[in-house]
């Protein structure tokens, strides 16, 4: 979830209003370009999400989930109603033309580090 940034409710207002004491409010990712970047990202896999009528949540942590050799995910919660927002990522199967979406998605957007997809 990228400490919420891949929620699908993340916004560059709660960005703002992080107290001083959030980490997430003296974190790179979470200010200016970069912020910019994972919002796009997050906009980007909405489609999917709707495709899959689930949350972008789910569809980050089913892509995860795609990776060969990948059993699990770990995926932090604090509070029974984040884990609502991605717990049917176990049931969501991301077609070919789904993981290609997420890597143009990644690549267009600048967002994240690493390999766009998992190897055909």
């Amino acid at each position: 979830m990228q400490s919420g940034l891949l929620s699908g409710r993340f916004t560059e207002a709660r960005a703002r209003a992080l107290p001083k004491d959030d980490w997430r409010s003296r974190n790179a990712e979470y200010t200016g370009e970069k912020l910019a970047r994972n919002l796009r990202l997050a906009d980007a896999l909405r489609p999917i999400a709707e495709a899959h009528a689930t949350s972008v949540a789910a569809v980050a942590v089913a892509w995860t989930l795609a990776w060969p050799g990948v059993n699990g995910a770990i995926v932090g919660a604090r509070s029974p109603e984040q884990v609502d927002g991605w717990i049917d990522a176990a049931r969501v199967v991301l077609t070919q033309n789904d993981l290609d979406a997420v890597a143009h998605a990644l690549q267009q957007t600048g967002a994240g580090s690493g390999p766009f997809a998992p190897p055909r």
